[in-house]
Order: structure tokens, then sequence, then C-alpha cells
């Protein structure tokens, strides 16, 4: 993230430490301390120089749901190997559609979909470069796939800032637990919250699906509300996410 941004989080924290706040008390000194801190999270630098970046593509490092029901997510380490983390408290500074279609069925590694789109309306097709809008395409019908599901397989990737981190990490919501993601955003919305305007609880349990085969569900609730100052330093980062997040076109998100 650009230089700025840090650093107006970093003063937010600064200028009296009251940037996340719980129901209507401002969370203390020390529960912060022992909770972690967003505001020291995201102004751990507040400067990256120019030679760092250049010539590289700005991406985000990935949080990972396990198969078979497991309940602990894996999550990115200082070294090169993942750390075991049961519950996520993060701030979802942006999330976006997802949807990606197969040909063949997808085995894993870094293959690009052969149809793709981000903004769940329409999708290019790898092969033809042609536009095909979703709500028009055969493969985004039910039926169309598995077990009656739809071939063209429908994401949410959210990109969250996680407490003593100072990029946003990239998670990906899978098929089953998008009715869980979309309920919570419902709840916020009724509420007049945005999700980068809160801090989010995110866990897995274990669900089943039609056939009966066991898997991991996202699970996500409230716990905590930014300050005004720490708000709108979010949003100057939600801006510089999305500039960045349509462009990545990594299919590896499992």
């Amino acid at each position: 993230m650009a230089g700025r941004t840090r650093k107006s989080i970093r003063e937010t924290l600064d200028s009296g430490k009251k940037s996340i706040t719980k129901g209507n008390t401002t969370m203390s000194n020390e529960l912060m301390n022992t909770n972690g801190n967003f505001a020291v999270a995201a102004g751990n630098n507040t400067e990256i120089p120019s030679y760092e970046t250049e010539g590289i593509t700005p991406t985000f490092e990935k949080v990972k749901i396990p198969s078979g029901g497991g309940i602990s997510f894996e999550v990115p380490s200082d070294t090169n190997e993942t750390d075991s983390v049961k519950e996520i408290r993060a701030i979802i500074v942006y999330h976006h559609p997802a949807n990606a279609y197969y040909k063949e069925k997808f085995t894993g590694g870094n293959v690009p979909p052969d149809c793709s789109s981000f903004d769940n309306k329409g999708g290019i097709v790898k092969e033809t470069g042609e536009y095909r809008k979703c709500s028009q395409c055969e493969f985004n019908q039910f039926g169309s796939g598995e077990n009656g599901g739809r071939a063209c397989k429908q994401k949410r990737r959210l990109f969250i800032l996680m407490e003593n981190h100072a990029m946003p990490y990239m998670l990906t919501v899978p098929t089953g637990s998008l009715g869980e993601f979309t309920k919570y955003i419902t709840h916020l919305l009724s509420k007049g919250k945005r999700s980068n305007s809160v801090v989010t609880k995110i866990t897995l349990k274990k669900a089943q699906n039609s056939t009966g085969i066991t898997y991991s569900q996202l699970a996500f609730s409230m716990d905590g509300e930014l300050s005004p100052d720490l708000r709108a330093t979010v949003n100057d980062m939600t801006e510089e996410v999305m500039a960045i997040a349509r462009n990545i076109q990594d299919a590896d998100e499992d």
C-alpha cells in the first residue's frame, strides 16, 4: 500500500489509541494490546522504497481453507510454511465476485480458467477473447455442473487486513460458504454498516452438502467497530486494493 495510508493509520493510533470501538465503549489500551491492534498492523512501515516494488506485479498472500471439514485456517508464516489458526479477526478491506469455468475438472495448480468473471456480470472466454454475459451463459445455470450445480463456480474474494500485518491477505469464499457471507453482509447493511468499517471474526465449522460430503464452511460475525478516523483511512486503503485486485488472474485459490 502507499506510504501515506500506513502513516495515516499510525498517526490515528498515536493520537489517542482509540481506533477500534466495541459497542458504545472504546476498547482500552490494555485490551487493544492483548487482542491485537489494526492501527499498529497497518502502520508497521511508513514508506516502501520504489526499488522494492519496481517491476513487480503486486499480489496478496493467501489464507487457505482446509478440505474435509477442517476447522483451522492455513495462514502464511515467516518461515515459508503455514500457521494453523482457528479464528481470524480482520477488517474486510474489499471484496468482489470471482467466478471461474473450466472445461475440464480443475485439479489444482496455476491453471487459468477457460472463462472468468470478477463482477458476476460478464466474463472473458480465454480461447476467443469473447465477452459473455453471465446471466445468459449456459454454464452459469443450475444443472450445468455436477450434482445439479453450476459448471461455472461462484466464489468471492475477500481482502482482509489481519492483526499485526501491514498488507491485506486474500481469502476466497468457496461456493458452500457464499450463503453465510451474504447473510453477514446483509446484516451489516441492515445496521447501516459496511464491511470495511468493522472488525470481523471469521471461523470455520463442519458442514455437509446435499450428497453427504463434509466440507469446511466459513462463519462470520462482527467483533467491533472502527473509529471515524481509522474508518476514513481504511477507505483510502480500499481504493488502493480495488485498483490491484481485479487484475489478479489467479486460478489457484482453493
